[in-house]
């Protein structure tokens, strides 16, 4: 009897399908479904492929202006309670052309080029610095929630977004990823722009504007005032958002927002997204946090039955 048993058991660990973590965003083809969000260790060559290493599917670089910014003065981050982070960074970046000729050397690394603008021109400069670099995708930062005339300012003026995602679609060859967050409009308004513009992808959502104040001084901690809130606080917003974009458009989202563990990326997958980027987790997890979630979530599917990650996005609009 025990060795039919094992005979048994055995036959079925044989013909048990591995489960894949291979995913897409339009043509974007990833091996695995975890990827570095913007803002994060994204401006060394070097950090990436160490990163893609460690187990990141792609990298999103910092995000990048026509021209090199300086950002703003200290105090620029600072810790919150319940695991997150408030910033105002204000995009130090050393400017498109600079770090298109830092990443212009050969790579392996899937590297998705975070760009951030307030017109047209803006976009088409950068994307043009880019042409003999081997790059997989364009992020368009639409929704930076704490930079004058860039960001959240651009996302809600929808007439601008399909402007911009129209002139970089005509402009490269390879996905458009629009980066959405919640400022002064309805953010489903500039999904719709985006994607009626030919966006590939979305990716949802971006940090969230926020304060904090010291009160033994009685000012805002930050030099900014305000900042963009990110990390575990904002988790369940972010899960919401994916869950009504993917419920509304029929387009391959990246969700992005507090996640810490392989259970955080689950759920988002769950809501509808095909892939997740997260950031703030790795101040204290580091870089294998990727093969921690990656493993987490490829232990899920395999308990749950699931060969593909397509067999499980968006199942939470199922019950």
């Amino acid at each position: 009897m025990f060795g039919t048993q094992l005979l048994y058991e055995n036959t079925i660990q044989l013909f048990r399908v591995k489960p894949s973590l291979s995913t897409s965003i339009g043509t974007l083809a990833l091996e695995r479904p975890t990827i570095l969000a913007s803002g994060i260790l994204g401006i060394s060559l070097d950090i990436f492929e160490r990163l893609y290493r460690s187990g990141a599917g792609a990298v999103v670089t910092k995000s990048l202006s026509k021209e090199p910014w300086d950002g703003y003065v200290n105090p620029t981050i600072f810790s919150v309670k319940g695991g997150g982070w408030l910033n105002a960074v204000g995009l130090a970046n050393p400017g498109a052309t600079e770090f298109s000729n830092m990443i212009s050397k050969s790579h392996d690394v899937p590297i998705i080029v975070s760009l951030v603008g307030s017109t047209e021109d803006d976009f088409d400069f950068m994307v043009k610095q880019f042409e003999n670099c081997k790059i997989s995708a364009y992020e368009l930062n639409l929704s930076c929630p704490h930079v004058a005339k860039v960001g959240l300012e651009v996302g809600d003026d929808v007439e601008l977004v399909k402007k911009i995602v129209k002139k970089v679609k005509s402009d490269t060859n390879v996905p458009v990823i629009a980066k959405v967050g919640l400022g002064t409009t309805n953010y489903l308004d500039t999904v719709d722009a985006a994607c009626e513009a030919g966006a590939d992808g979305i990716t949802a959502i971006n940090t969230i504007r926020a304060m904090a104040i010291d009160v033994e001084t009685q000012k805002p901690i930050l030099s900014n005032k305000i900042g963009g809130l990110s990390g575990t606080p904002i988790k369940p917003i972010a899960v919401r958002c994916v869950y009504e974009i993917s419920s509304k458009f029929d387009v391959p989202i990246i969700g992005c927002g507090g996640i810490s563990t392989w259970q955080d990326a689950v759920e988002f997958i769950l809501a509808g997204a095909s892939a997740v980027q997260f950031g703030s987790v790795l101040g204290e997890h580091w870089t294998e946090v990727f093969a921690e979630i990656n493993n987490g979530i490829k232990n899920y599917m395999e308990k749950n039955g699931y060969a593909k990650m397509s067999e499980m996005i968006g199942n939470a609009k199922r019950s």
